[in-house]
Parts: structure tokens; sequence; C-alpha cells
């Protein structure tokens, strides 16, 4: 029992660091999905899809693991970064 505490105490502490980043990646994917379409209802299906083959997912993780740590030790993010978010219509 102690053991599986200590694992779960020490998974958890790397799942919730506090070094926050741009999510250039992430937040480049989000803005080209608004943007596809005027029709809300074809980008949210793009988004369904993006989320079910785990697209945002892997954008995400590659961020927070890769990218955001990448820029934090060199002081440059090799992904640019994206326009500012256009958001969504409802028509």
């Amino acid at each position: 029992m102690r053991k599986t505490l200590i694992a779960a105490t020490l998974a958890l502490g790397l799942t919730c660091s506090s070094c926050l980043g741009p999510d250039n990646l992430y937040n480049g994917l989000k803005s080209w999905n608004a943007g596809i379409s005027g029709d809300d209802w074809v980008n949210e299906l793009v988004f369904l899809g993006l989320v079910i083959i785990p697209v945002y997912p892997i954008a995400l993780l590659a961020d927070v693991v890769l990218f955001n740590t990448i820029e934090y030790w060199t002081g440059d993010n090799p992904i640019a970064d994206p326009d500012p978010f256009p958001g969504f219509t409802r028509d």
C-alpha cells in the first residue's frame, strides 16, 4: 500500500508541474480548426475527428513535454506563435 501511495504521489507530481508555456502547436491547431469553415458544425466535426484520432492530445503532449521545454532552456520555441484565436460563431 505504501509503495502504491508513493508511486501515485510521484506520478501526480510529474503531471502537475507548474512550468507553463505558450503551447504554440496546440493553439495553432485550435486556430486552424476554427478557420476551416464558416459553419460551426463543420468545425465541430473536424474537432471531434481530431480528438478521436488523438491529434489534439498528441499536440498538447508535444507542447508540454518537448516544445515548451525547448523554449524554456533555449529561449526560442521551434513552433511559430500562431495568430490570435479567431473564436467560433453561432449561426
